[in-house]
């Protein structure tokens, strides 16, 4: 339905879109958060919401747009906007993430700090060791310079010229 490319873009720091894979595992569970958050949109504009909330200048440039269904995981409240008398719903703000990792790591006792950063480096780590190409892994984390990504290969034991296979014998 909306993953059917398998592919999710990320709109990460420095204006710099990233993409990733999804997972099929998981994509069932993302088109019924998809519906969830569609119906919460419709209810919204039913009720006399206005819209959501967006950067002004994209606003401005696509005055529309705040009316479109766009936020994946939306803000539980509306946000009143005293200047327009209006209420607006924000998009979940980053803390509550972070709250929920946070809880979701003492339950699971872990007892290695655990940060949203940790994903990233995970996801690149697990690339690695699938033997995915650096250059493949340095775009997927939208690295400009190939040797931040270099960086993640000490998690990888390195193989010795003993080790070293023939291209025959694959």
């Amino acid at each position: 339905m909306f993953f059917s490319t398998g592919i999710l873009t990320i709109h990460g720091k420095g204006k710099r879109d990233r993409t990733v894979p999804i997972p099929q595992a998981v994509v069932q569970e993302l088109n019924a958060q998809i519906e969830v958050v569609k119906k919460i949109h419709d209810d919204d504009l039913a009720a006399g919401y206005t819209d959501v909330f967006l950067d002004d200048r994209l606003e401005k440039k696509y005055p529309s747009a705040a009316k479109d269904f766009m936020w994946f995981f939306p803000q539980k409240s509306l946000t009143p906007v005293p200047y327009k008398k209006e209420l607006r719903r924000y998009h979940l703000h980053e803390t509550h993430v972070q709250e929920a990792l946070y809880e979701a790591v003492r339950r699971a006792k872990l007892t290695k700090r655990v940060s949203s950063h940790t994903f990233r480096h995970s996801f690149a780590t697990h690339l690695l060791q699938a033997n995915y190409d650096i250059r493949t892994i340095q775009t997927l984390l939208g690295h400009s310079d190939v040797r931040t990504t270099m960086v993640y290969t000490h998690c990888i034991p390195s193989r010795t010229v003993k080790e070293a296979k023939s291209p025959l014998d694959f």
